[in-house]
Order: C-alpha cells, then sequence, then structure tokens
C-alpha cells in the first residue's frame, strides 16, 4: 500500500529508538465478507491495548516456505467504536498470504503483527464541521469503512459522501455494514454504489467509473465549498487516475485530495527518471543507523539497501517491500539514494531527504540512513 497523506501524524523521534513494536495476537473472529473476502478480528492484548489510527495498517507476519512472509492489510475496525482489532483480506489470484491466511487461519491461532502504521489518516475533534468525499474499489474500502465510523461517532457536525465501485452486488464488502451506519446516521451518509454487472433490476450506477460518470456523480454530491471538503481515494489505479483528472478539471487544490494504493502503480519505463549523471553503476557501501546501532552493509547496483541488509541479518523494518506503505522510512543524512518507487513519500518528505530502503539504491558512496 501507498499512503497518500491525510494529515502527519508522525510519532515523536525518541519513542521510536527501539524501533518498531511487535505482537502475538489472538484470533478472536473470522468474518465472511464475501466469496473472496474476509475479516480477521484479532482480540486486544491483555495487558496494554494497542493504539492506533483510523486508516492505518497492520502488518501480519506468517512462516511460510522457511522464512517470515509480511503482508499489510489495513485496519477496518475504529479505536473509537471497536473494542477489538479488525483487518480485512481478498483473496488475491496467486497471492502466497492472502490465500493462506482464508484457507489456514482459524479462531483460536495466534499470528505475529507489527504494529499499526500508515499515514491515511486524519484528526478528528467534535468542533470539525467538514464534508469527507471518498472513492472507493473493492478491497479500497477497507480504511474508509474504519474511517466513516470515527468521522460520523467523532464529528457529529461532519458529513460522508462514499462511491463505491464494486465487480457485482456479491462482491460488495461490508454490504450490510455500511447500510446499516446509512440508516443509523441518516442523511450524514450518502452511499452510492457503481458497478461492472449490475443486475436487471438494480436502480444504481452500473459500467466504469470514467469521465462521464463522475461528472454525473459530482452532481449528487452535497456542495459544502472547496475548503470544507476533503477527497480520499483507494482503489484501483485506473478509478485513482479517473477520479484525479476530474478533481484537477473541477480546480480542487492539491493539498485537499488524499490516496492510497494497495498496488505499485504502473511505471511508465520512457518516463522514468535517468540517473544524474557521473553516477556509475556500481557496489557501494551504505551505513545504516537503527535502534541504536550502526551497520555497514555493500550493497550491489541491482539490489535494494533493505533486502541486503535484510540478507545481512539486520532485522530493519518493513512490510510491503514495494515502496508503499513506508513502514520502511529513513532519512538519508548524507549521499544521494535513487528510490525506484516514489508514491508513497510527500514532496516536503523527499525534500527532507527521507528515502524507502526497500526500493532504494545507493548513487554514492557517502549515503548514511537514519531509521527510527
Amino acid at each position: 500500500m501507498a499512503f497518500g497523506l491525510f494529515k502527519k501524524s508522525e510519532k515523536k523521534k525518541e519513542e521510536n529508538h527501539n524501533g518498531p513494536h511487535y505482537f502475538d495476537l489472538r484470533v478472536k473472529n473470522i468474518v465472511q465478507e464475501t466469496r473472496d473476502a474476509i475479516s480477521i478480528v484479532f482480540e486486544q492484548p491483555a495487558t496494554k491495548k494497542i493504539t492506533y489510527k483510523s486508516g492505518q495498517f497492520l502488518t501480519l507476519i506468517v512462516p511460510m516456505q522457511g522464512k517470515d512472509v509480511r503482508r499489510a492489510y489495513s485496519l477496518c475496525s475504529s479505536p473509537f467504536v471497536d473494542a477489538d482489532l479488525a483487518v480485512s483480506v481478498k483473496r488475491v489470484d496467486k497471492g502466497l498470504m492472502s490465500n493462506w491466511l482464508a484457507d489456514h487461519l482459524k479462531v483460536g491461532d495466534t499470528l505475529k503483527i507489527m504494529e499499526p502504521m500508515g499515514q491515511f489518516t486524519t484528526e478528528f475533534g467534535k468542533e470539525k464541521k467538514r464534508h469527507l468525499i471518498m472513492f472507493a474499489g473493492g478491497s479500497g474500502i477497507t480504511p474508509m469503512l474504519s474511517l466513516i465510523k470515527t468521522a460520523l461517532t467523532q464529528e457529529p457536525e461532519s458529513i460522508v459522501s462514499l462511491i463505491y465501485c464494486n465487480r457485482n452486488v456479491d462482491s460488495i464488502i461490508f454490504k450490510q455494514e455500511l447500510e446499516k451506519w446509512e440508516t443509523k446516521h441518516e442523511g450524514r451518509l450518502h452511499l452510492i454504489h457503481i458497478l461492472d454487472e449490475a443486475p436487471m433490476n438494480w436502480q444504481g450506477y452500473s459500467g466504469l467509473l470514467n469521465h462521464d460518470m463522475l461528472t454525473k456523480l459530482f452532481e449528487r454530491i452535497p456542495s459544502w465549498g472547496i475548503e470544507k471538503s476533503t477527497y480520499l481515494m483507494c482503489g484501483p489505479e485506473g478509478m485513482m487516475k479517473n477520479v484525479e483528472t476530474l478533481l484537477h478539471e473541477h480546480h480542487i487544490p492539491a493539498d485537499k485530495v488524499f490516496k492510497e494504493s494497495f498496488v505499485s502503480p504502473t511505471l511508465n519505463k520512457e518516463a522514468k527518471k535517468e540517473e544524474p549523471v557521473g553516477t556509475e553503476k556500481k557496489a557501494r557501501e551504505v551505513t545504516i543507523r537503527y535502534d541504536g546501532q550502526e551497520y555497514k552493509i555493500m550493497v550491489q547496483p541491482d539490489r535494494a539497501i533493505l533486502e541486503t541488509a535484510l540478507d545481512a541479518g539486520i532485522d530493519l523494518p518493513y512490510s510491503c517491500q514495494s515502496g508503499l506503505c513506508t513502514a520502511c522510512r529513513g532519512k538519508a543524512l548524507s549521499g544521494k539514494v535513487k528510490l525506484d518507487e516514489e508514491e508513497g513519500l510527500s514532496q516536503s518528505e523527499r525534500a527532507e531527504g527521507y528515502v524507502l530502503t526497500c526500493v532504494g539504491h545507493p548513487l554514492t558512496d557517502d549515503v548514511v540512513i537514519e531509521i527510527g
């Protein structure tokens, strides 16, 4: 997942000296949401509850094929509404983790997880009055549900409009729960479903979320003005590009638009940035400062910094390994680092020198990265 910045909420540096925290959580319940999607409900630890923010994700760690496999899944639970932690997992074709969880996980099992992370979140307050306009596709509804539940309970003057795209009626994740929240908070949650394959009696929209449909949908969404509106999107890359194009045409400022991706965006090889002149492709030494220790590793030109560190036995934090979730983020104190994927970082983060070690490659011999 890549995390568009809703509102930055970084932990204070001194809280990170010991690195990320790991927990062994018991599976309290498994809910079959659709044929391909389940929700996994975890019991909170008995000693101290895990704190998190709506829109964040958990990293699940499962030993498979002789190694620990990690995958990040957004929380669908709300810290203000739900006593337990819950994530939703949708089967992915040939997906190692998603299929294992659906086929083998049972109530009572214990899973190792890394503490909640992610920046697709916001601070909620009783005094706020805003309109959250959400565009979700498929499993992209997961962080949206968490945000919806929190917004409706914590901001009595705010409203939410959700445009939710799915293949057919049976593939709508959280269909009944969303309808329950719409009924309970009548007039404050507006649900608009769009189906690729609509049944004969379907009264809503059908087809792809293209420019023409988006234009019509905008006429149905309550208008609170740009200053009081925030636009969020999470779903397939094509859907989000269409939404971004329309918002740009409506002159919606970039700082009002936030997105989260569950898959790496398609790279245009011709448009990829050229490496700076004078940077030779060769093995380079990288210094990593983490958890009070300093490590030096030799990174080969075809290897990422994180991959090299893990092979050297350095237990750095990470999750997606795709440059999306930012769990591996560090700050380059010196030297130059090339990133294969930058979407997970904001423009201000890049300007401050932050890098993602899972997609990072040293371009100079003086790279020093501080993590945590």
